[in-house]
């Protein structure tokens, strides 16, 4: 993601109508990724948890929202403050803007700019929410987003996107969030589980998702916000390179599905829809970091290799002991780890930049600045997420009661549930008039 498209002193920057359309328009396309991203989580728990998995999303659109206004697009894209924070006092509020004011050399006003970046900053911590699924209060990961977007999330997207940001100046790409993004979202998930623990019941009792239509639409909403996702973050689109990233994040997002499901299909002997819709997640967030270094056929092998990789880390979570709940450690984690890695071996050196990977002449140098940029987010949001969750859990306590875990955080947490299982809504019982309708209640009560 450019923070500013260089050009030639004498040329003159004007505001594009054009541009400014198309990035309103990728802006609310990440917007729907998190609602997408509620109902991919909200159908892989089971009943008695549905309402809150969409809450645990929903909450984010809130609390992000009014921090990033108030300072988080500063932190984040500010003056730069020596490669690992920035700010801007203009910024704080988002006051003193002009309604045309560009961002950077762009042609787009910085209201677009920030509303664009204030969806990845929003969606960010709502991925986490999956490894927690369950069994934390509601309360305590509404505190926790807000600690973590301000001194995790703004620096990180200072240090890998700003002008300044020690990682961009190093080298290191990433389009439109393998680090920043889902890196980022996957290592603090690992640091809260260490945190909070297991469920009642892992490995022990099913834990099957309660509908997989739901998950379907989820990872289908996913797929077409996630356009919005990669095409937007060139900021424009009068060179191509968006068009490119477009591409890339469907063939990529094709092939791994495909890899997901033939690994699944050679392993368990079937073919699911939860790991087509899995599989599906895996490529998005692959291809995002290296849609617009790679080609086609580059994002074809990037999307495989994610797909399998993927789909076999999901169940090292049953063999290392810890809980990750809807596989956001085995997705975000290991796909955003390949997906910046592989920018390293199959970068073309002619779309977002000239750097060239091992595979087209550009030897190790870039894979070398790939995995810094990998192995310090990772650590960083790790350790970071881990401190922040104790010292929530040690003054609040993190986690509900055990019979609220077993009884169900909807009720406990939201005084609702998800469906209505006696009748009384309508349906059948309605229909046929109150005689049946009460004998169906006192069978359901029973």
């Amino acid at each position: 993601m450019p923070p500013g498209i260089l050009t030639l002193a004498a040329d003159k920057v004007t505001l594009s109508p054009a541009n400014t359309g198309f990035m309103l328009i990728c802006s609310a396309l990440v917007m729907v990724m998190t609602p997408g991203l509620a109902f991919f989580y909200g159908g892989m728990v089971r009943v008695k948890s549905v309402l809150n998995m969409l809450m645990m999303s929903f909450i984010s659109l809130g609390i992000v929202t009014i921090l990033w206004v108030l300072y988080g697009f500063g932190l984040a894209f500010g003056t730069d403050r020596g490669g690992f924070i920035g700010w801007n006092g203009t910024f704080a509020g988002l006051s003193g803007i002009g309604l045309t004011e560009l961002w950077g050399a762009t042609t787009i006003p910085i209201y677009v700019f920030a509303v664009f970046q204030l969806m990845f900053a929003i969606i960010t911590p709502a991925l986490i929410s999956g490894a927690l699924a369950d069994r934390v209060k509601f309360t305590a990961w509404a505190l926790f987003i807000a600690l973590w977007v301000t001194v995790v999330y703004f620096p990180v997207a200072h240090w890998v996107w700003a002008d300044g940001g020690w990682l961009f100046k190093l080298g290191v790409i990433d389009f439109a969030g393998g680090t920043a993004v889902h890196i980022n979202a996957g290592a603090a998930a690992l640091g809260v589980i260490l945190v909070v623990g297991k469920r009642i019941g892992f490995k022990k009792d099913p834990m099957r998702p309660h509908s997989l239509p739901l998950v379907m639409l989820g990872a289908g909403l996913l797929w077409f916000g996630w356009f919005g996702f990669n095409a937007g973050s060139w900021l424009g689109n009068d060179d191509g390179i968006g068009a490119v990233a477009f591409v890339n994040t469907q063939v990529a997002t094709a092939a791994a599905m495909l890899g997901w499901l033939a690994y699944e299909k050679l392993r368990h002997g079937s073919f699911t829809t939860l790991g087509a819709a899995s599989g599906a997640v895996a490529g998005l967030v692959a291809i995002t970091p290296a849609c617009g270094a790679v080609s086609p056929l580059g994002a074809i092998a990037v999307g495989v290799i994610a797909g399998v990789l993927c789909a076999m880390a999901v169940n090292l979570k049953y063999k290392l002991g810890y809980d990750d709940s809807l596989d956001v450690i085995g997705v975000h984690l290991v796909g955003g780890v390949a997906g910046s890695l592989l920018i390293g071996l199959f970068a073309t050196g002619g779309v977002q930049s000239k750097a060239k990977g091992l595979f087209y002449g550009g030897g190790w140098e870039q894979l070398g600045k790939q995995a810094v940029g990998v192995v310090c987010v990772l650590l960083y949001s790790l350790v970071v997420s881990y401190v922040l969750a104790k010292v929530i859990d040690v003054v609040m306590g993190f986690r509900v009661s055990e019979d609220e875990e077993i009884s169900g955080i909807d009720q406990a947490a939201h005084a609702e549930t998800a469906y209505d299982f006696t009748g009384a809504g309508g349906g059948t019982a309605a229909r046929k008039g109150p005689a049946l309708g009460e004998a169906l209640t006192k069978k359901v009560d029973a």
